[in-house]
C-alpha cells in the first residue's frame, strides 16, 4: 500500500506542483467551485424540461434521480466509510488554492456526480458525449490542482460515477422498453 501512496503523493505533486501556472491558477479554482457548475446544470435542467420534449423532461427527471444517488453514496457513506484525510491536511507544500475542507477525500464527490452526469446524458445523448466527458475531466482534475484531493480520489470518483450511472441507466431501459416514455 505504501508504494501506491507514494505513486499517488508523486502525482499529486507533478499536477498540484510541477504543472501550475498563472492560468491554471485562475482557471482551476473557478472550474472546482460548485456554484459555477451547478448553474449550467440548472440550465440544461431547465432547457430539457421546457424544450427537451417527452424524452428531455424524462431525462431531467431521472438526472434528478441520479445526483441523490451519486451524491449520497460518496458524501454520505463511501467518505465516511474509508475515512482518507484530504492531501491539503497531510502533505507539506501543497499549492492550495481554495479551502481545505474538514470532509474526507475519498472519493472525490466532483468526481463521482460528474462522470456520473457525463456517462448518464452521453447515454441519452451520444452526440455530446466528448462535450460531458470533456468537462466531467475538467472538474475532476481541478480537484488535484486546488490540492484538495489526490488523483485516485478523482479516478476512484470517476469510476464509482460511471459504476452508479451505468446501473441507472441499464435499470431505466429496462423499465422503459416495456412502457417506452422514450
Amino acid at each position: 500500500m505504501n508504494i501506491l501512496q507514494s505513486i499517488d503523493n508523486s502525482v499529486f505533486y507533478f499536477i498540484n506542483g510541477t504543472l501550475a501556472n498563472p492560468l491554471t491558477d485562475v482557471l482551476m479554482p473557478f472550474i472546482t467551485v460548485e456554484k459555477h457548475w451547478f448553474v449550467f446544470y440548472a440550465i440544461m435542467w431547465l432547457y430539457l424540461m421546457i424544450a427537451g420534449g417527452k424524452k428531455g423532461r424524462t431525462v431531467a427527471l431521472l438526472a434528478i434521480f441520479l445526483v441523490a444517488v451519486t451524491d449520497q453514496a460518496s458524501s454520505h457513506f463511501l467518505k465516511d466509510w474509508i475515512q482518507r484525510v484530504r492531501p491539503c491536511h497531510v502533505l507539506p507544500g501543497v499549492h492550495l488554492l481554495v479551502g481545505c475542507t474538514d470532509s474526507f477525500s475519498f472519493p472525490s464527490s466532483h468526481a463521482v456526480n460528474n462522470f456520473a452526469g457525463a456517462f448518464f446524458f452521453a447515454h441519452f445523448y451520444p452526440k455530446m458525449k466528448y462535450a460531458f466527458y470533456t468537462g466531467a475531466f475538467l472538474m475532476a482534475i481541478s480537484r488535484v490542482f486546488c490540492g484538495v484531493h489526490y488523483p485516485s480520489d478523482i479516478l476512484g470518483g470517476s469510476i464509482i460515477g460511471i459504476l452508479i450511472a451505468w446501473g441507472i441507466t441499464v435499470l431505466w431501459d429496462k423499465i422503459n422498453s416495456r412502457i417506452k416514455l422514450t
